[in-house]
């Protein structure tokens, strides 16, 4: 537990083994908040023709592979209170949450790490502690979910937290449909056991003394089907794309979306799985709610067939999602190595 950034983040200067190389530390330089990071609003679809808006979420997920949505109907309020309980979650002393702290991957416990699951191997570790556990089907896990703060066990809000949850699923649905509708796929394609599989991953980001040196989250692509994220009004989310660094600006009542790689293998790399990297900064901590919506552990991810002709070769060779997510993890976070490794 006394690894835990949040114990010890005004220590000055940073520690060694968190500053990240000159060649991948953010530095000095200044990234812009990009004015043309897809925002989709998805009343449109009720007023209107639903094709738009997947028209438009396909090409943000072909250009971007990142775009946010708003008038998703996840309720403001819904939204912030999940956000305030986790935020009080992290803000307690670290003998409360003594009992949930572990290291290592697993997709089936409670876990508070620090850094990420590979703590031990890495060479730099990451300035963020981080609370993940499963949270889909919600009657399967919920038992698990953290008994402290007092506000999170307690049955308003555990149904708070839950609440969210379901909502955000069913949002995910929603979303995946009219991606597998804008790929000529049916539109059921990407629900099933690619979508069966839900992970809240709550990151506390404290404020970091040397914002240049550090990073929250490194470079790296998501290795699951789709993510969903909320976060506060405090910056710091960047988006690769065409090799330069944008900004992505906090929305608190937006919801990010993101391609994650094993849904840029189902589309044949017709959609970007696009990676990104969260900043520290000096002034303020930084909450953001990561849902990974993913497949089955025994699941076989592989170019949807009907994406594959004499043109168009699969790219892929079939995987089991729980090998991917081994590989993934194994190479800490190396996102495009793991996607190498599964080439046909």
């Amino acid at each position: 537990m006394e690894k835990l950034v949040s114990n010890w983040c005004r220590v000055r200067p940073v520690p060694e083994d968190y500053v990240f190389p000159p060649e991948t530390r953010p530095g000095i330089v200044h990234v812009p908040i990009s004015e043309s990071f897809p925002v989709i609003d998805l009343n449109e679809a009720e007023k209107g023709d639903p094709t738009l808006i997947m028209q438009k979420i396909l090409k943000a997920a072909q250009e971007f592979g990142f775009f946010q949505v708003i008038n998703h109907g996840i309720p403001e309020n819904l939204m912030n209170e999940t956000i305030s309980v986790l935020k009080e979650f992290f803000q307690m002393p670290a003998e409360t949450k003594q009992h949930l702290w572990s290291e290592g991957f697993s997709m089936k416990d409670c876990r508070l790490i620090t850094s990420s699951v590979t703590y031990a191997t890495e060479k730099v570790h990451l300035w963020r502690d981080c609370l993940k556990h499963p949270c889909h089907p919600l009657e399967k896990w919920q038992h698990i979910w953290p008994q402290i703060p007092a506000r999170y066990h307690l049955i308003c809000i555990r149904e708070c937290i839950g609440v969210c949850s379901v909502e955000i699923k069913k949002l995910a649905s929603r979303i995946l449909k009219f991606i597998s509708e804008g790929l000529g796929l049916d539109g059921e394609y990407l629900e099933g056991e690619y979508s069966q599989s839900m992970i809240l991953s709550a990151n506390h980001y404290p404020p970091c003394p040397q914002p240049d040196l550090t990073l929250g989250l490194s470079k790296h692509a998501d290795p699951y089907i789709i993510t969903l994220l909320l976060q506060d009004d405090v910056y710091g989310l960047q988006v690769l794309k065409d090799d330069t660094w944008l900004g992505v600006r906090p929305n608190p009542h937006a919801i990010v979306v993101n391609i994650g790689s094993q849904l840029q293998v189902i589309s044949n790399n017709k959609l970007k799985s696009a990676e990104h990297r969260a900043v520290t900064n000096s002034g303020e901590a930084r909450t953001s709610v990561v849902f990974f919506i993913g497949a089955l552990e025994e699941s076989i991810i592989e170019p949807a067939k009907e994406l594959v002709d004499e043109l168009h070769p699969p790219i892929y060779k079939p995987f089991k999602n729980k090998d991917f997510l081994y590989k993934f993890y194994a190479s800490n976070g190396d996102s495009q190595g793991t996607l190498e490794n599964f080439k046909a």
